[in-house]
């Protein structure tokens, strides 16, 4: 038995010794072989883990003092900062009161000055107002931001604000009466900006060339009208921009843009046709009919009265290409002699004059269908105009006039295009039925006398 523990024990010293070399950081890694060198071993382990203690030992007693130091120093600067902060906190009490004592001063100080800083934040921002959509601002810009700013500011203006403040009032009134050129960029209908010589009337109108421009305060420039006014307004603003001295003839917008755009949305007449629909392309086919026949008419029977009046200077001679020679070949009969019975003279007279008569009034009946029916045709135009006003309304429940403009726009052109069609054929129609007339009377004037001729020279016989 004491063998047995006897062998076992340099295993268990062996186990032990290498516990304690772990926990120690042991020297030596090299196993012992005898309880001499395990001994030896756990000797040498606890003389450096004492070596170990110590020097921990001595670091935290170092630690220790150098800790009491820095905290005797922490201590030392938070005594040092509440004194600051009290010191700092009479300053502030001691400032706050001095404040105050100034706020009070200067509020006595300033009387009506309170009053004058209200007057001017109040000028400014109507100036301002007045300023940023103003045509004047596009060769001034910039000048409607200070304005803002000086109607926005909380403090009393300085003596340059108010210098600058009147400049700019000062600036607006003298350019509102001055006619001025200059370059300057524009912008085009397609978005492009240009270089261009610009001329300004006051604040009224702009113009480059032959074009009208309008003021964009988002842009801060002067930007073609689409849609330019009449020709002769282009024609106007050339002259104006090439005189050189003197007085032109111009035109000025009072409404300072906005009557040149209202000029420029006016429909031409093309649009305005079409705003009466089916109606008026009934109405304007029976004009175009109505003008064509009355042309043709026209020319026919100018053409008939000329002829006429070369036959009357030679009554002798008949021809075929007039009414009165074609009557006279009648009256001769067979051309050789003229015939000895007058009722049968008066009868070929009578049916020669027949025959002529009609193709002298030719479409005469038709313009006066045509001059009865533009009228007519308008009512019906008016009447579908009505029809869809009032069915804007019912559908939108409300009488917008921006509703209503569509329909009540159909009724007004149809009615203008029927009475425009009928006023100017009933003219026409007076003028032919009067030329018409006029060779009627001649044929009877001449057939009457050729007739009285005929029946005194048989009496004479």
């Amino acid at each position: 038995m004491r063998t047995s523990i006897i062998r076992w024990l340099p295993t268990v010293a062996a186990a032990l010794s290498i516990a304690l070399m772990g926990s120690a950081h042991a020297a030596s890694e090299q196993k012992a072989v005898s309880l001499e060198q395990l001994l030896e071993q756990v000797k040498n382990a606890r003389a450096q883990e004492s070596k170990e203690n110590a020097a921990r030992e001595t670091e935290f007693k170092a630690n220790r003092d150098k800790q009491a130091q820095m905290l005797q120093s922490a201590e030392r600067e938070q005594a040092a900062a509440e004194a600051e902060s009290t010191k700092l906190s009479n300053e502030f009490d001691a400032n706050d009161k001095a404040i105050n004592e100034a706020m009070n001063l200067l509020r006595q100080r300033q009387g009506n000055l309170g009053e004058l800083f209200g007057v001017v934040r109040q000028v400014a921002g109507d100036t301002a107002n007045a300023l940023e959509p103003s045509i004047i601002s596009a060769q001034f810009p910039h000048r409607a931001d200070f304005l803002s700013k000086l109607a926005g500011s909380k403090s009393l203006p300085s003596i340059s604000e108010l210098e600058r403040l009147w400049i700019d009032i000062q600036q607006e009134m003298t350019e509102s009466g001055r006619v001025v050129r200059y370059s300057g960029q524009i912008v085009e209908a397609n978005g492009k900006a240009t270089a261009a010589v610009i001329t300004r009337v006051g604040p009224f109108s702009a113009s480059s060339g032959d074009k009208f421009l309008i003021y964009s305060p988002t842009l801060e420039a002067l930007s073609v009208i689409p849609r330019q006014p009449p020709g002769n307004f282009g024609a106007a603003a050339e002259r104006l921009q090439d005189a050189k001295e003197g007085y032109v003839r111009a035109v000025a917008d009072p409404g300072r843009g906005v009557i040149f755009g209202l000029y420029g949305e006016r429909p031409n007449v093309w649009e305005r046709i079409q705003k009466g629909q089916f109606v008026g392309y009934v109405i304007i086919t029976v004009g175009v009919i109505g003008a064509v026949v009355w042309l043709y008419q026209l020319f026919y029977l100018l053409v008939a009265r000329q002829r006429v009046n070369a036959q009357m200077k030679h009554l002798d001679r008949p021809t075929n290409d007039n009414p009165l020679g074609r009557m006279l070949l009648a009256y001769k009969g067979d051309g050789s002699r003229i015939e000895e019975d007058a009722d049968i003279a008066e009868l070929r007279l009578s049916e020669a004059a027949a025959g002529e008569i009609p193709k002298l009034e030719n479409f005469q009946p038709f313009l006066r269908l045509a001059v009865a029916a533009g009228p007519l045709l308008g009512l019906i135009g008016t009447v579908i105009g009505m029809i869809i006003t009032f069915q804007s309304i019912t559908e939108s429940g409300s009488s917008d006039p921006k509703i209503m403009a569509a329909g009540i726009g159909q009724a007004m052109i149809a009615t203008v295009l029927g009475l425009g069609i009928a006023i100017p054929l009933l003219f026409c129609n007076a003028a032919l039925a009067s030329l018409s007339k006029s060779l009627v009377q001649l044929l009877d004037r001449e057939g009457q006398g050729l007739l009285a001729d005929s029946i005194e020279a048989r009496r004479g016989a």
